[in-house]
């Protein structure tokens, strides 16, 4: 059969695809430093003249920032969008690398042979697993396989500054029936998945005052009000005993899990000691009534992110401060707006500020929505079944407690959901000094992609 055909060009044509990702590596593509700014075109134009070498109509389109790569190849029923970033992190501490970021080399390693280098994983090698699937299936067939949009980006890791705006000025280019987004991984390291649910977000920066100035606590205590005991208890009420956020109408467009996603995740069996016991704590917090699983995909979040005023410097000072401050975060499920969230949060608040004290609040109400996948759409099991039939076990549908705010842009923007599939590790170590990619998530990537193209494209 054809697929199998496929999958033995890409075994047998490893080293060279692992060549390519090599020279790909060696090129310093950091976009936040305007120093590498001539290396940023360069991967550019050669993932340009790569896509082009598989007979792909590619070109560098100019930004105000960094260069996106634009592709466009291949006939088929569905038109499929695959988007990666060819940007990396800055290197620093160089001090703790144990070689030169940018001079890629495999290694062996207790668990395996691993590509070390700056973007292995994050995301250059997991961009190039699905270009090495199409240039397997050219061979083999050629052709490429399906009506293709190839989309890189060169600023995911300083921000997306350009992103937004390209996305409205090509719409009619880049809208597709389907997104697929290599910038994920496995889960727990070891099963394949596709992210479904990915958290919105939303935060807010106040402070609240009372007094005129700073006071002298033993001319004032006791009869002025300190901002700082106000800050405390409405930080301290936005949870009940139970764990559940008390802000009026939180939790009115949070849809409940569908059966069939919770018995799969509870198949993962998810180790959340293990998972908690890794950064120093031992007992759930959150809502009682739901999974460790439930609490990080997909139940919504009311954090405190900080929190100060007053004296704070070394010694001692008895001052009785005139403000505090907090910045307080939302993470948002299913159909939670960022906008009614945080208006009945600052709703809330106000309501239950004493005589003497007032808000003000440094930002203004916006955020990004949760973006939740129709997995009811065929492609979604196909992927999974792919996955599963490569990796040799079941793969999951699973969500995501973070945000990645391409899949909610090419949603509200290019009106097209997104298939988020990786093969990362939990331990690559990206952003961090020693980034690798295991060979065997490049090697079973490529063929995950070419499966997976067989199926939906």
């Amino acid at each position: 059969m054809t697929l199998d055909a496929v999958l033995a060009r890409i075994d047998d044509t490893l080293p060279d695809a692992l060549d390519r990702l090599m020279d790909l590596l060696r090129i310093p593509s950091i976009s936040t430093d305007p120093a590498f700014k001539p290396d940023c075109a360069r991967a550019a134009d050669w993932l340009v003249a790569d896509l082009q070498s598989l007979g792909f109509d590619a070109r560098a389109a100019a930004t105000p920032g960094h260069p996106m790569v634009v592709g466009h190849g291949g006939t088929g029923k569905r038109h499929i969008l695959f988007y990666g970033h060819y940007d990396v992190q800055p290197v620093d501490p160089l001090d703790l690398w144990d070689r030169d970021p940018f001079d890629p080399e495999l290694q062996d390693t207790p668990k395996g042979k691993v590509i070390r280098a700056r973007g292995s994983s994050d995301d250059k090698g997991q961009l190039m697993t699905f270009i090495e699937a199409c240039r397997a299936w050219k061979h083999v067939h050629g052709t490429l396989p399906g009506n293709l949009t190839i989309f890189l980006e060169g600023e995911e890791e300083s921000g997306s500054p350009s992103l937004i705006p390209f996305l409205k000025e090509n719409r009619a280019e880049l809208s597709a029936e389907l997104a697929l987004i290599c910038d994920t991984g496995l889960f727990e390291s070891a099963v394949p998945a596709i992210t479904t649910m990915l958290r919105g977000l939303c935060k807010a920066e106040f402070t609240i005052r009372a007094a005129a100035r700073d006071l002298h606590s033993g001319m004032y205590g006791g009869l002025a009000r300190n901002p700082l005991h106000v800050m405390s208890a409405l930080l301290a009420g936005l949870h009940d005993s139970t764990g559940a956020v008390t802000i009026p109408g939180f939790y009115d467009d949070v849809a409940e899990l569908p059966d069939t996603l919770r018995q799969q995740w509870q198949s993962l069996a998810f180790d959340h000691a293990t998972y908690l016991g890794d950064v120093g704590l031992s007992h759930p917090a959150g809502e009682q009534d739901r999974t460790p699983l439930e609490m990080i995909w997909s139940r919504p979040t009311a954090e405190v992110n900080g929190m100060w005023g007053g004296y704070t410097g070394a010694g001692f000072k008895t001052v009785l401060p005139g403000e505090a401050h907090a910045k307080v975060s939302f993470r948002l499920v299913s159909n939670q707006d960022p906008s009614k969230i945080l208006t009945a949060f600052r709703a809330w608040a106000e309501a239950q500020m004493p005589a003497d004290c007032e808000i003000i609040w440094h930002d203004g109400i916006d955020g990004a929505p949760a973006s939740v996948m129709a997995i009811a759409d065929p492609a979604f099991e196909a992927a999974r079944q792919a996955l599963t039939d490569e990796w040799g076990r079941p793969a999951a549908f699973i969500g995501s407690g973070g945000s990645i705010p391409v899949a909610g842009y090419f949603k509200s923007i290019l009106g097209m959901d997104a298939m988020l599939i990786g093969f990362g590790k939990d331990d690559d170590q990206i952003h961090s000094p020693n980034e690798k990619y295991d060979l065997a998530s490049f090697h079973l990537g490529i063929r995950s992609w070419a499966r997976i193209l067989a199926r939906i494209a």
